[in-house]
């Protein structure tokens, strides 16, 4: 039997005391950045498991060169290393007491493509969707797709074997690679594919190390190897076993079949040759909804006779908290019903053809196969688009559930033969009804992997009693079905102790066999798949009880209310880890992510160090609201909103950021900075008393030292330009004695006193629809206030706010009350029904749901305005970028729906994120270029690309002044364009209406 050295805790220890010297060391030696503080080694400690463990350091490199001397380092002072890219893995395989290697930063490049031979060769550290963006305009693309598809690197799905929805048609990442560039931990360079062991000796040791091994061990692995379409445990021996059965010479076998799932054991992925396929001409989804889960289950088998390329299963549970998700609700709609009861399950049956009427004809065999269940086949992309995001989201979706008892992943990962999948169900669900709880249902349906979790509160010792046995039993199940516990999300730390329970000690020492042959000293994410703990490791180590025992949940008096996340404490730990955040294209969230890469300016990393501080275990006392680092994690945080409808499980960073802002100046005093920008009404007020002489001094040397010094603001960025207030030159509304509906307009701090063309045009258009417009000028929203952490001060302006509105719409009887500024509304709408304040909160909900954008109340009552002018047609384009909170908190339909009613097919939708000035971010001269860089994504470069007629419309203020400073442009806001293009009565009309105002 082979015996591998196994790192002991005092070895551990003894490295972890040597710490300052190692990374010493480490820093000499490479030239990216070596990173082994307790709050970056934190950050590192988790992944999309529930488990925790801290790292002894971490290096990110700069190139694939200085991987290779990384590990060499490494090597030669005895210190265990884990790769990582995404850190998406479900299992705790990412998490270990080792020199953590991340490889998302600096190692992402595409190193060559042929169209011609359909194959791509790329870094180790390219998304998968970041690569088939990539691919898109060569019509290719890279098959396997995992619910992480847009944050999971290529090494990881090679450590993983990641395969997702599509691997019926297309397999598994092991079916789609020709070849590894691999790394030992020797520090040893080795190209792995097909003809290896002809060209190099080091291949070719591995290759006959590897045969020998299978040779010896040959009736076991045909015995207890599952023959499932899916398998994900231990190393993939059976593939070679079947190389060999073809008769294979030893020059053809291919050990990536080895290190496809050997979750960074064996080698170090650097980059690799994957085989691409041609984009599909049409793809068609049938939704089939279900009064029942047994039903869908039971429906699968009949479903695959039609051969399609994907079958997905989501249950009720699912459904109930996506129904809780912004993002996510509207998709729902779609869902078609079951003929008797409530909605159980859903089934998702893809399929990809060549022609449309194909699609068309498969519907049709669906409807054959399941006459019991309603469905509907969607072919338009943005429909299929739509489920395919309520899929991806399940997993994620589950950490909102509410109560103590959360969806647990640690037998979220079975695979069984198809046909055996019904039994499965009924009896896993039964070993979870027998601990007094349920368990929430998704799966890759058309291979018979199930994901499911059940619902435990690991801080109570009957649930970690019950987590172990149904690790157990469930494994047990699986085997005898004819499957196994690991599918496609490996085995890691839930799964790595049951291995030897399934395949036996014998093959386990096979598998020792092949770790040694790799990696001798055992330096390569030591005990995971071999040399594991004992079986009740499973429940240890995890994110609640790190170190054997409870860690504090944070009790705090807040300033928010958090009804919604079960309390303060709960909010803090919502965050599951699945990196949605960490996506480089596409939606929002989350922008500083997207410019620097860097794991703490992700909300994933926001939300670790808000848990681990608020916990003691950065070193400090519970509740450490003044731990320096945390402070600077937090702060890059622009507040954007995305995480609360783009996270799936509804982490709420914009708030928390607050929360713990305002906590943190409880303790002492708010900066000057902090204080100047959260009433920034009260100094754009006194700067509108004299705007030509606040402008001469802000355009002056002296004043933009003064100004940059009290506030902290970048030189390189524009003031904002002060007038006179919008009260002093918008007419008196209208007496009321016409028979004319009125709006009231909030005078936000923008629309008074230096965007008042906003106010004026908002006027002009509303009056243009027929209401009488009465001007509301009573105080800030008190969002500078709320983002600045003022919040004591911006509870008190809210109360303020709501007796001067309720007063205005009790004389007034408006039909709405009607906001310019999207970040003015996100505050009504969001944050005022989530203070603590003293108003009645049935009070604020009466103002928030009569409160709209101006753009919104058009769109969205169309058909009900007293009148709807004509618009006359611009010569140009018109380019709409929408605001972060709006895209977060409502959506952009409004606005981008009442220009599309002015102006048709002129209007153009940018693909934009966020703008990145986000207020006084951007203002700020420590952000001003992460702020521009930002930009630099999406935005400024669309503007730039616009041509010479097209207008360029933002609803919001700072997107506005972004584009100003950072593309030489001068956007317009959505009532601006409205304004501009509106054909005017020019007489009064019988009720009364006239234009109160010229344009001019």
């Amino acid at each position: 039997m082979t015996h591998l050295p196994i790192l002991q805790p005092d070895t551990f220890a003894d490295l972890a005391a040597r710490r300052d010297e190692l990374a010493r060391g480490l820093a000499r030696a490479v030239a990216g950045e070596v990173r082994f503080g307790l709050h970056d080694r934190m950050l590192y400690a988790t992944d999309a498991s529930i488990y925790q463990v801290e790292p002894l350091g971490v290096v990110i490199p700069d190139s694939i060169e200085d991987v290779i001397a990384a590990v060499r380092y490494c090597a030669g002072h005895g210190l265990p290393i884990l790769p990582r890219g995404g850190g998406t893995s479900l299992a705790g395989q990412c998490t270990n007491e080792a020199v953590v290697l991340d490889l998302s930063v600096n190692c992402g490049a595409v190193r060559k493509v042929s169209v011609e031979q359909k194959t791509c060769e790329v870094d180790a550290g390219m998304t998968v969707d970041q690569l088939n963006r990539y691919l898109k305009p060569t019509g290719l693309f890279f098959a396997p797709d995992p619910a992480t598809v847009r944050q999971a690197n290529i090494g990881g799905c090679i450590g993983n074997n990641a395969a997702g929805t599509r691997s019926i048609r297309y397999g598994r990442t092991s079916e789609n690679i020709d070849a590894i560039d691999a790394l030992l931990a020797s520090g040893e360079r080795v190209a792995i594919h097909k003809a290896a062991a002809k060209k190099d000796p080091v291949a070719r040791r591995l290759t006959e190390g590897v045969i020998d091994i299978v040779r010896r061990h040959r009736r076991l692995i045909e015995e207890k190897f599952p023959k499932t379409l899916r398998r994900n445990a231990g190393y993939g021996l059976d593939s070679i076993l079947k190389s060999m059965k073809r008769g294979d010479p030893i020059e053809e076998v291919n050990l990536t079949d080895v290190l496809c799932g050997s979750e960074g054991t064996l080698a170090i992925t650097l980059g690799a040759t994957l085989r691409l396929h041609h984009i599909p001409a049409c793809s068609g989804l049938v939704v089939l909804g279900f009064d029942s889960l047994d039903s869908a289950v039971e429906a699968v088998p009949r479903l695959l006779e039609t051969k399609p390329s994907a079958v997905e299963l989501l249950d009720d549970l699912i459904l109930e908290t996506a129904s809780h998700n912004p993002a996510l609700r509207p998709t729902l709609d779609l869902l078609p019903a079951p003929r008797s009861g409530p909605l159980r399950a859903v089934l998702f049956v893809e399929f990809l053809e060549h022609e449309q009427r194909t699609l068309e004809q498969k519907h049709a065999e669906v409807r054959e196969r399941t006459r019991e269940a309603p469905g509907v086949l969607m072919m338009d992309p943005g429909s299929i688009d739509a489920m395919r995001r309520l899929r991806v989201a399940g997993e994620p979706l589950l950490h909102a559930i509410a109560g103590d008892r959360k969806p647990i992943g640690f037998v979220e990962d079975n695979v069984v033969p198809v046909e055996r999948l019904g039994e499965f169900v009924r009896r896993f669900r039964a070993i979870v009804e027998e601990h007094g709880t349920r368990a929430a249902f998704y799966a890759h349906a058309s291979v018979g992997v199930l994901h499911v979790r059940p619902l435990l509160n690991l801080r109570r010792e009957d649930d970690r009693e019950a987590m172990l046995d149904i690790a157990v039993r469930v494994a047990d199940l699986a085997g005898e079905l004819g499957g196994v516990m690991s599918g496609e999300h490996g085995d890691g730390r839930a799964r790595g102790p049951l291995l030897e329970r399934h395949f036996g000690p014998e093959l386990m020492g096979a598998f020792r066999e092949v770790k040694a042959l790799f990696d001798p000293d055992g330096l390569l994410n030591p005990g995971n798949i071999v040399s594991p703990g004992p079986i009740e490791s499973i429940v240890e180590r995890t994110r609640i009880r790190p170190k054997g025992h409870d860690i504090p949940s944070p009790h705090v008096e807040t300033y928010f209310l958090y009804d919604e996340q079960e309390g303060f404490g709960a909010a803090v730990e919502r965050c599951n880890g699945a990196g949605v955040c960490r996506k480089r294209e596409g939606g929002t969230m989350c922008p500083s992510y997207m410019a620097t890469l860097e794991e703490r300016d992700s909300t994933r990393g926001r939300g670790n160090a808000l848990r681990l501080a608020l916990s003691g275990q950065f070193g400090s006392d519970p509740l450490d609201w003044n731990d320096a680092e945390t402070i600077r994690t937090l702060d890059l945080c622009l507040s954007c909103k995305a995480c609360k409808s783009e996270c799936p499980s509804g982490v709420d960073m914009a708030r928390l950021k607050a929360e713990f802002t305002a906590q943190r100046y409880a303790l002492g005093h708010a900066p000057l900075r902090a204080r100047l920008l959260g009433r920034y009404r009260v100094l754009a007020r006194l700067a509108s008393m004299t705007p030509s002489l606040s402008r001469r001094f802000s355009d002056s040397g002296i004043g933009r030292w003064m100004i940059g010094s009290a506030m902290g603001f970048s030189p390189q960025r524009s003031f904002p330009e002060f007038r006179r207030p919008l009260h002093r030159v918008m007419p008196p509304p209208m007496d009321r004695s016409t028979a004319v509906p009125t709006v009231v307009f909030f005078g936000d701090c923008f629309s008074m006193f230096s965007e008042t063309g906003i106010g004026l045009d908002a006027r002009r258009v509303l009056e243009a629809f027929g209401y009488r417009v009465v001007l509301a000028d009573v105080g800030c929203c008190q969002r500078p206030a709320i983002s600045t952490g003022l919040l004591p001060s911006a509870i008190r302006g809210v109360d303020r706010m709501v007796s001067h509105l309720e007063r205005i719409i009790e004389r007034e009887q408006p039909e709405a009350v009607l906001v310019a500024e999207p970040s003015c509304l996100s505050a009504i709408r969001d944050e005022w029904l989530s203070l603590r304040c003293e108003t009645d909160r049935g009070r604020r909900e009466r103002i928030a749901t009569k409160s709209f954008l101006v753009e919104q109340f058009l769109h969205e009552r169309w058909d009900r305005h007293p009148h709807r002018p004509q618009f006359s047609a611009p010569t140009g384009r018109v380019l709409l970028h929408g605001h972060c909170h709006q895209k977060a908190l409502w959506g952009m339909e409004s606005s981008a729906g009442v220009l599309r009613r002015a102006f048709g097919d002129r209007l153009v939708e940018l693909e934009t994120g966020c703008c990145g000035m986000a207020g006084g971010f951007g203002f700020s001269r420590d952000r001003f270029d992460l702020s521009m860089k930002i930009g630099e994504l999406t935005l400024l470069p669309a503007v730039r690309e616009r041509g010479e007629a097209d207008l360029v419309v933002a609803p919001g203020t700072s997107c506005r002044h972004q584009i100003r400073d950072g593309a030489q442009h001068e956007a317009i806001h959505p009532v601006q364009a409205l304004a501009q293009y509106v054909q005017l009565r020019t007489e009064t009309d019988t009720s009364g209406l006239a234009p109160s105002f010229a344009r001019g």
